[in-house]
Order: C-alpha cells, then sequence, then structure tokens
C-alpha cells in the first residue's frame, strides 16, 4: 500500500516520470559504453568475448537494478536512527522492514532494471549459438538473476541492520552493491585470485552472476570453486537470507531510540 502510494504520486506528473526513466536508462547505460569502447580497441577481455562480457554486465545490472528498487529506500536507514524518526514505523502494524523498503518508492529505478534487461538479451544473442544449451542452462538465466537481486537484496539488509550500531555507514553497504555490480559486470579473469575468492567464499556476490554465468558459458568456475557451485546460486540467496534476517531482528532489538 505504501509502495502503491508513491507510484500513483509519481505517475501525476507522467511527463516528468518518463524524463526521469529515460535519464535513469541513459545515465547506467554509459557504464556499458565503456566496455563498448574498450572492445573497441580490443578482441578480447581476459580471455572473454565482447558477447560473454555483455552477458555477465546484464545478468549482474538486470540483478542489482532489482534489488535496488525493491530495498534501494533502505539507504536512508541512518538518517531515520539519528533523527528518531524510526519510532513511527515502530508502531504501526505493520513489519518495520517492509514499511522502509516501501517509504518514498522511486519507480525510476526502473530505467537501470531496463538498462541491464537490454544488454543481457544483446548479450544472449551474441552467445546463443555458442552456448550447448540443455534444460537447466536455460533455466539458470532467469533463476541466477532472480537468485542475485536476492543476494544484493540481502546485503542491503545486512547493511541496514549495520546501521543501527553504525548510524552512517551508507557507503560501506554501496561498496559491496554498487562496487559488486560494478566488479560483477567484467570477467574473473582480470582481477586477482584474492580478490575473486573472497567474493565466492566470504561475501558471494560470485553466486549473483560469475558462478552461474560461467555454468552456462561452459567456462571453469572462478575461485577454485566446483562446477556444481554455479547451479546453487538460490540456496546461496535463501541462506543471505537467513543471515540477513537474524542481523536486522538483533538490530531492531538493540535499537533505543533517540531519546526525544
Amino acid at each position: 500500500m505504501i509502495a502503491g502510494m508513491w507510484i500513483r504520486s509519481t505517475m501525476t506528473y507522467r511527463s516528468s516520470f518518463a524524463m526521469t526513466l529515460c535519464a535513469s536508462f541513459a545515465v547506467t547505460f554509459f557504464d556499458f559504453v565503456v566496455i563498448l569502447l574498450m572492445f573497441g580497441q580490443v578482441e578480447g577481455l581476459g580471455g572473454y568475448s565482447f558477447g560473454e562480457v555483455a552477458f555477465l554486465y546484464g545478468t549482474a545490472g538486470t540483478a542489482f537494478g532489482l534489488a535496488d528498487l525493491a530495498m534501494g529506500s533502505l539507504q536512508r536507514m541512518g538518517t531515520r536512527v539519528r533523527d528518531g524518526t524510526l519510532d513511527t514505523l515502530l508502531v504501526r502494524p505493520a513489519p518495520v522492514l517492509a514499511q522502509l523498503a516501501a517509504d518514498r518508492f522511486a519507480l525510476r529505478r526502473l530505467g537501470r532494471v531496463l538498462q541491464g534487461l537490454f544488454v543481457l538479451v544483446w548479450g544472449l544473442a551474441l552467445v546463443g549459438a555458442e552456448v550447448d544449451w540443455t534444460v537447466l542452462k536455460v533455466l539458470m538465466v532467469p533463476v541466477m538473476v532472480v537468485s542475485g537481486a536476492v543476494i544484493f537484496g540481502a546485503v542491503m539488509v545486512l547493511g541496514a541492520a549495520f546501521q543501527f550500531w553504525a548510524q552512517d555507514a551508507s557507503e560501506v553497504t554501496n561498496a559491496f552493491t554498487y562496487g559488486g555490480n560494478t566488479l560483477l559486470g567484467y570477467p574473473p579473469t582480470i582481477f586477482a585470485k584474492e580478490l575473486v575468492r573472497g567474493v565466492v567464499y566470504v561475501v558471494p556476490l560470485a553466486f549473483v552472476n560469475w558462478l552461474p554465468a560461467l555454468y552456462v558459458l561452459g567456462r571453469p568456475a572462478p575461485g577454485g570453486a566446483p562446477e556444481w557451485a554455479g547451479p546453487a546460486s538460490p540456496l546461496v540467496a535463501a541462506g543471505c537470507c537467513v543471515v540477513a534476517g537474524a542481523a536486522w531482528r538483533r538490530g531492531l532489538r538493540a535499537y533505543r531510540s533517540t531519546g526525544s
């Protein structure tokens, strides 16, 4: 209901919404323009073709766009803790996390999702003939996007829970969300092995698209992960939700208001 209210408010000014949606699409597409310019000078990047990089970029961008659309408002969690406005959410008969996610729901973020889908379809068109498609690989494409969105969303919830104590740590969360989205848009072979192992075994961002996407492309899994790790992204997403939920409940119990 809260998200619907903000959507109706946004659609009151349809021309403004259309312009902001197009602007969001264009601004995020400039990130991919960098890759286009890069491939204007080289034939491959870390042993990957343009189509394969576009596939990686599209899956990561779409997953992050969906998570940002649903959970992007959690960035204001620190402000609510500092000024005490979180108290007004605690007395309402609705889950606090759902209220925070729906607060100031920005439909313009849909532009990032559309941009990611555009590049994803483009990448699939380029690599489709080279992939040995099976039923599992076909299913892995939508599954990895949904699972990746859930993983990114769980990281956002963890970041929001951390702000119960830090109160101003949104940039720390952005390092893993926005930074992770940028990282996953490129092949793992161009990064240091320690960094790749970190996003495979410590912060499991590699399950957003590296592991499942490389499984689809028929390439070896990064960081020495086993081949079966690619299809395991839904299980990892579920585990991330459990951890994020526990951290959120712990933070909510620790909240003591501002005293004003």
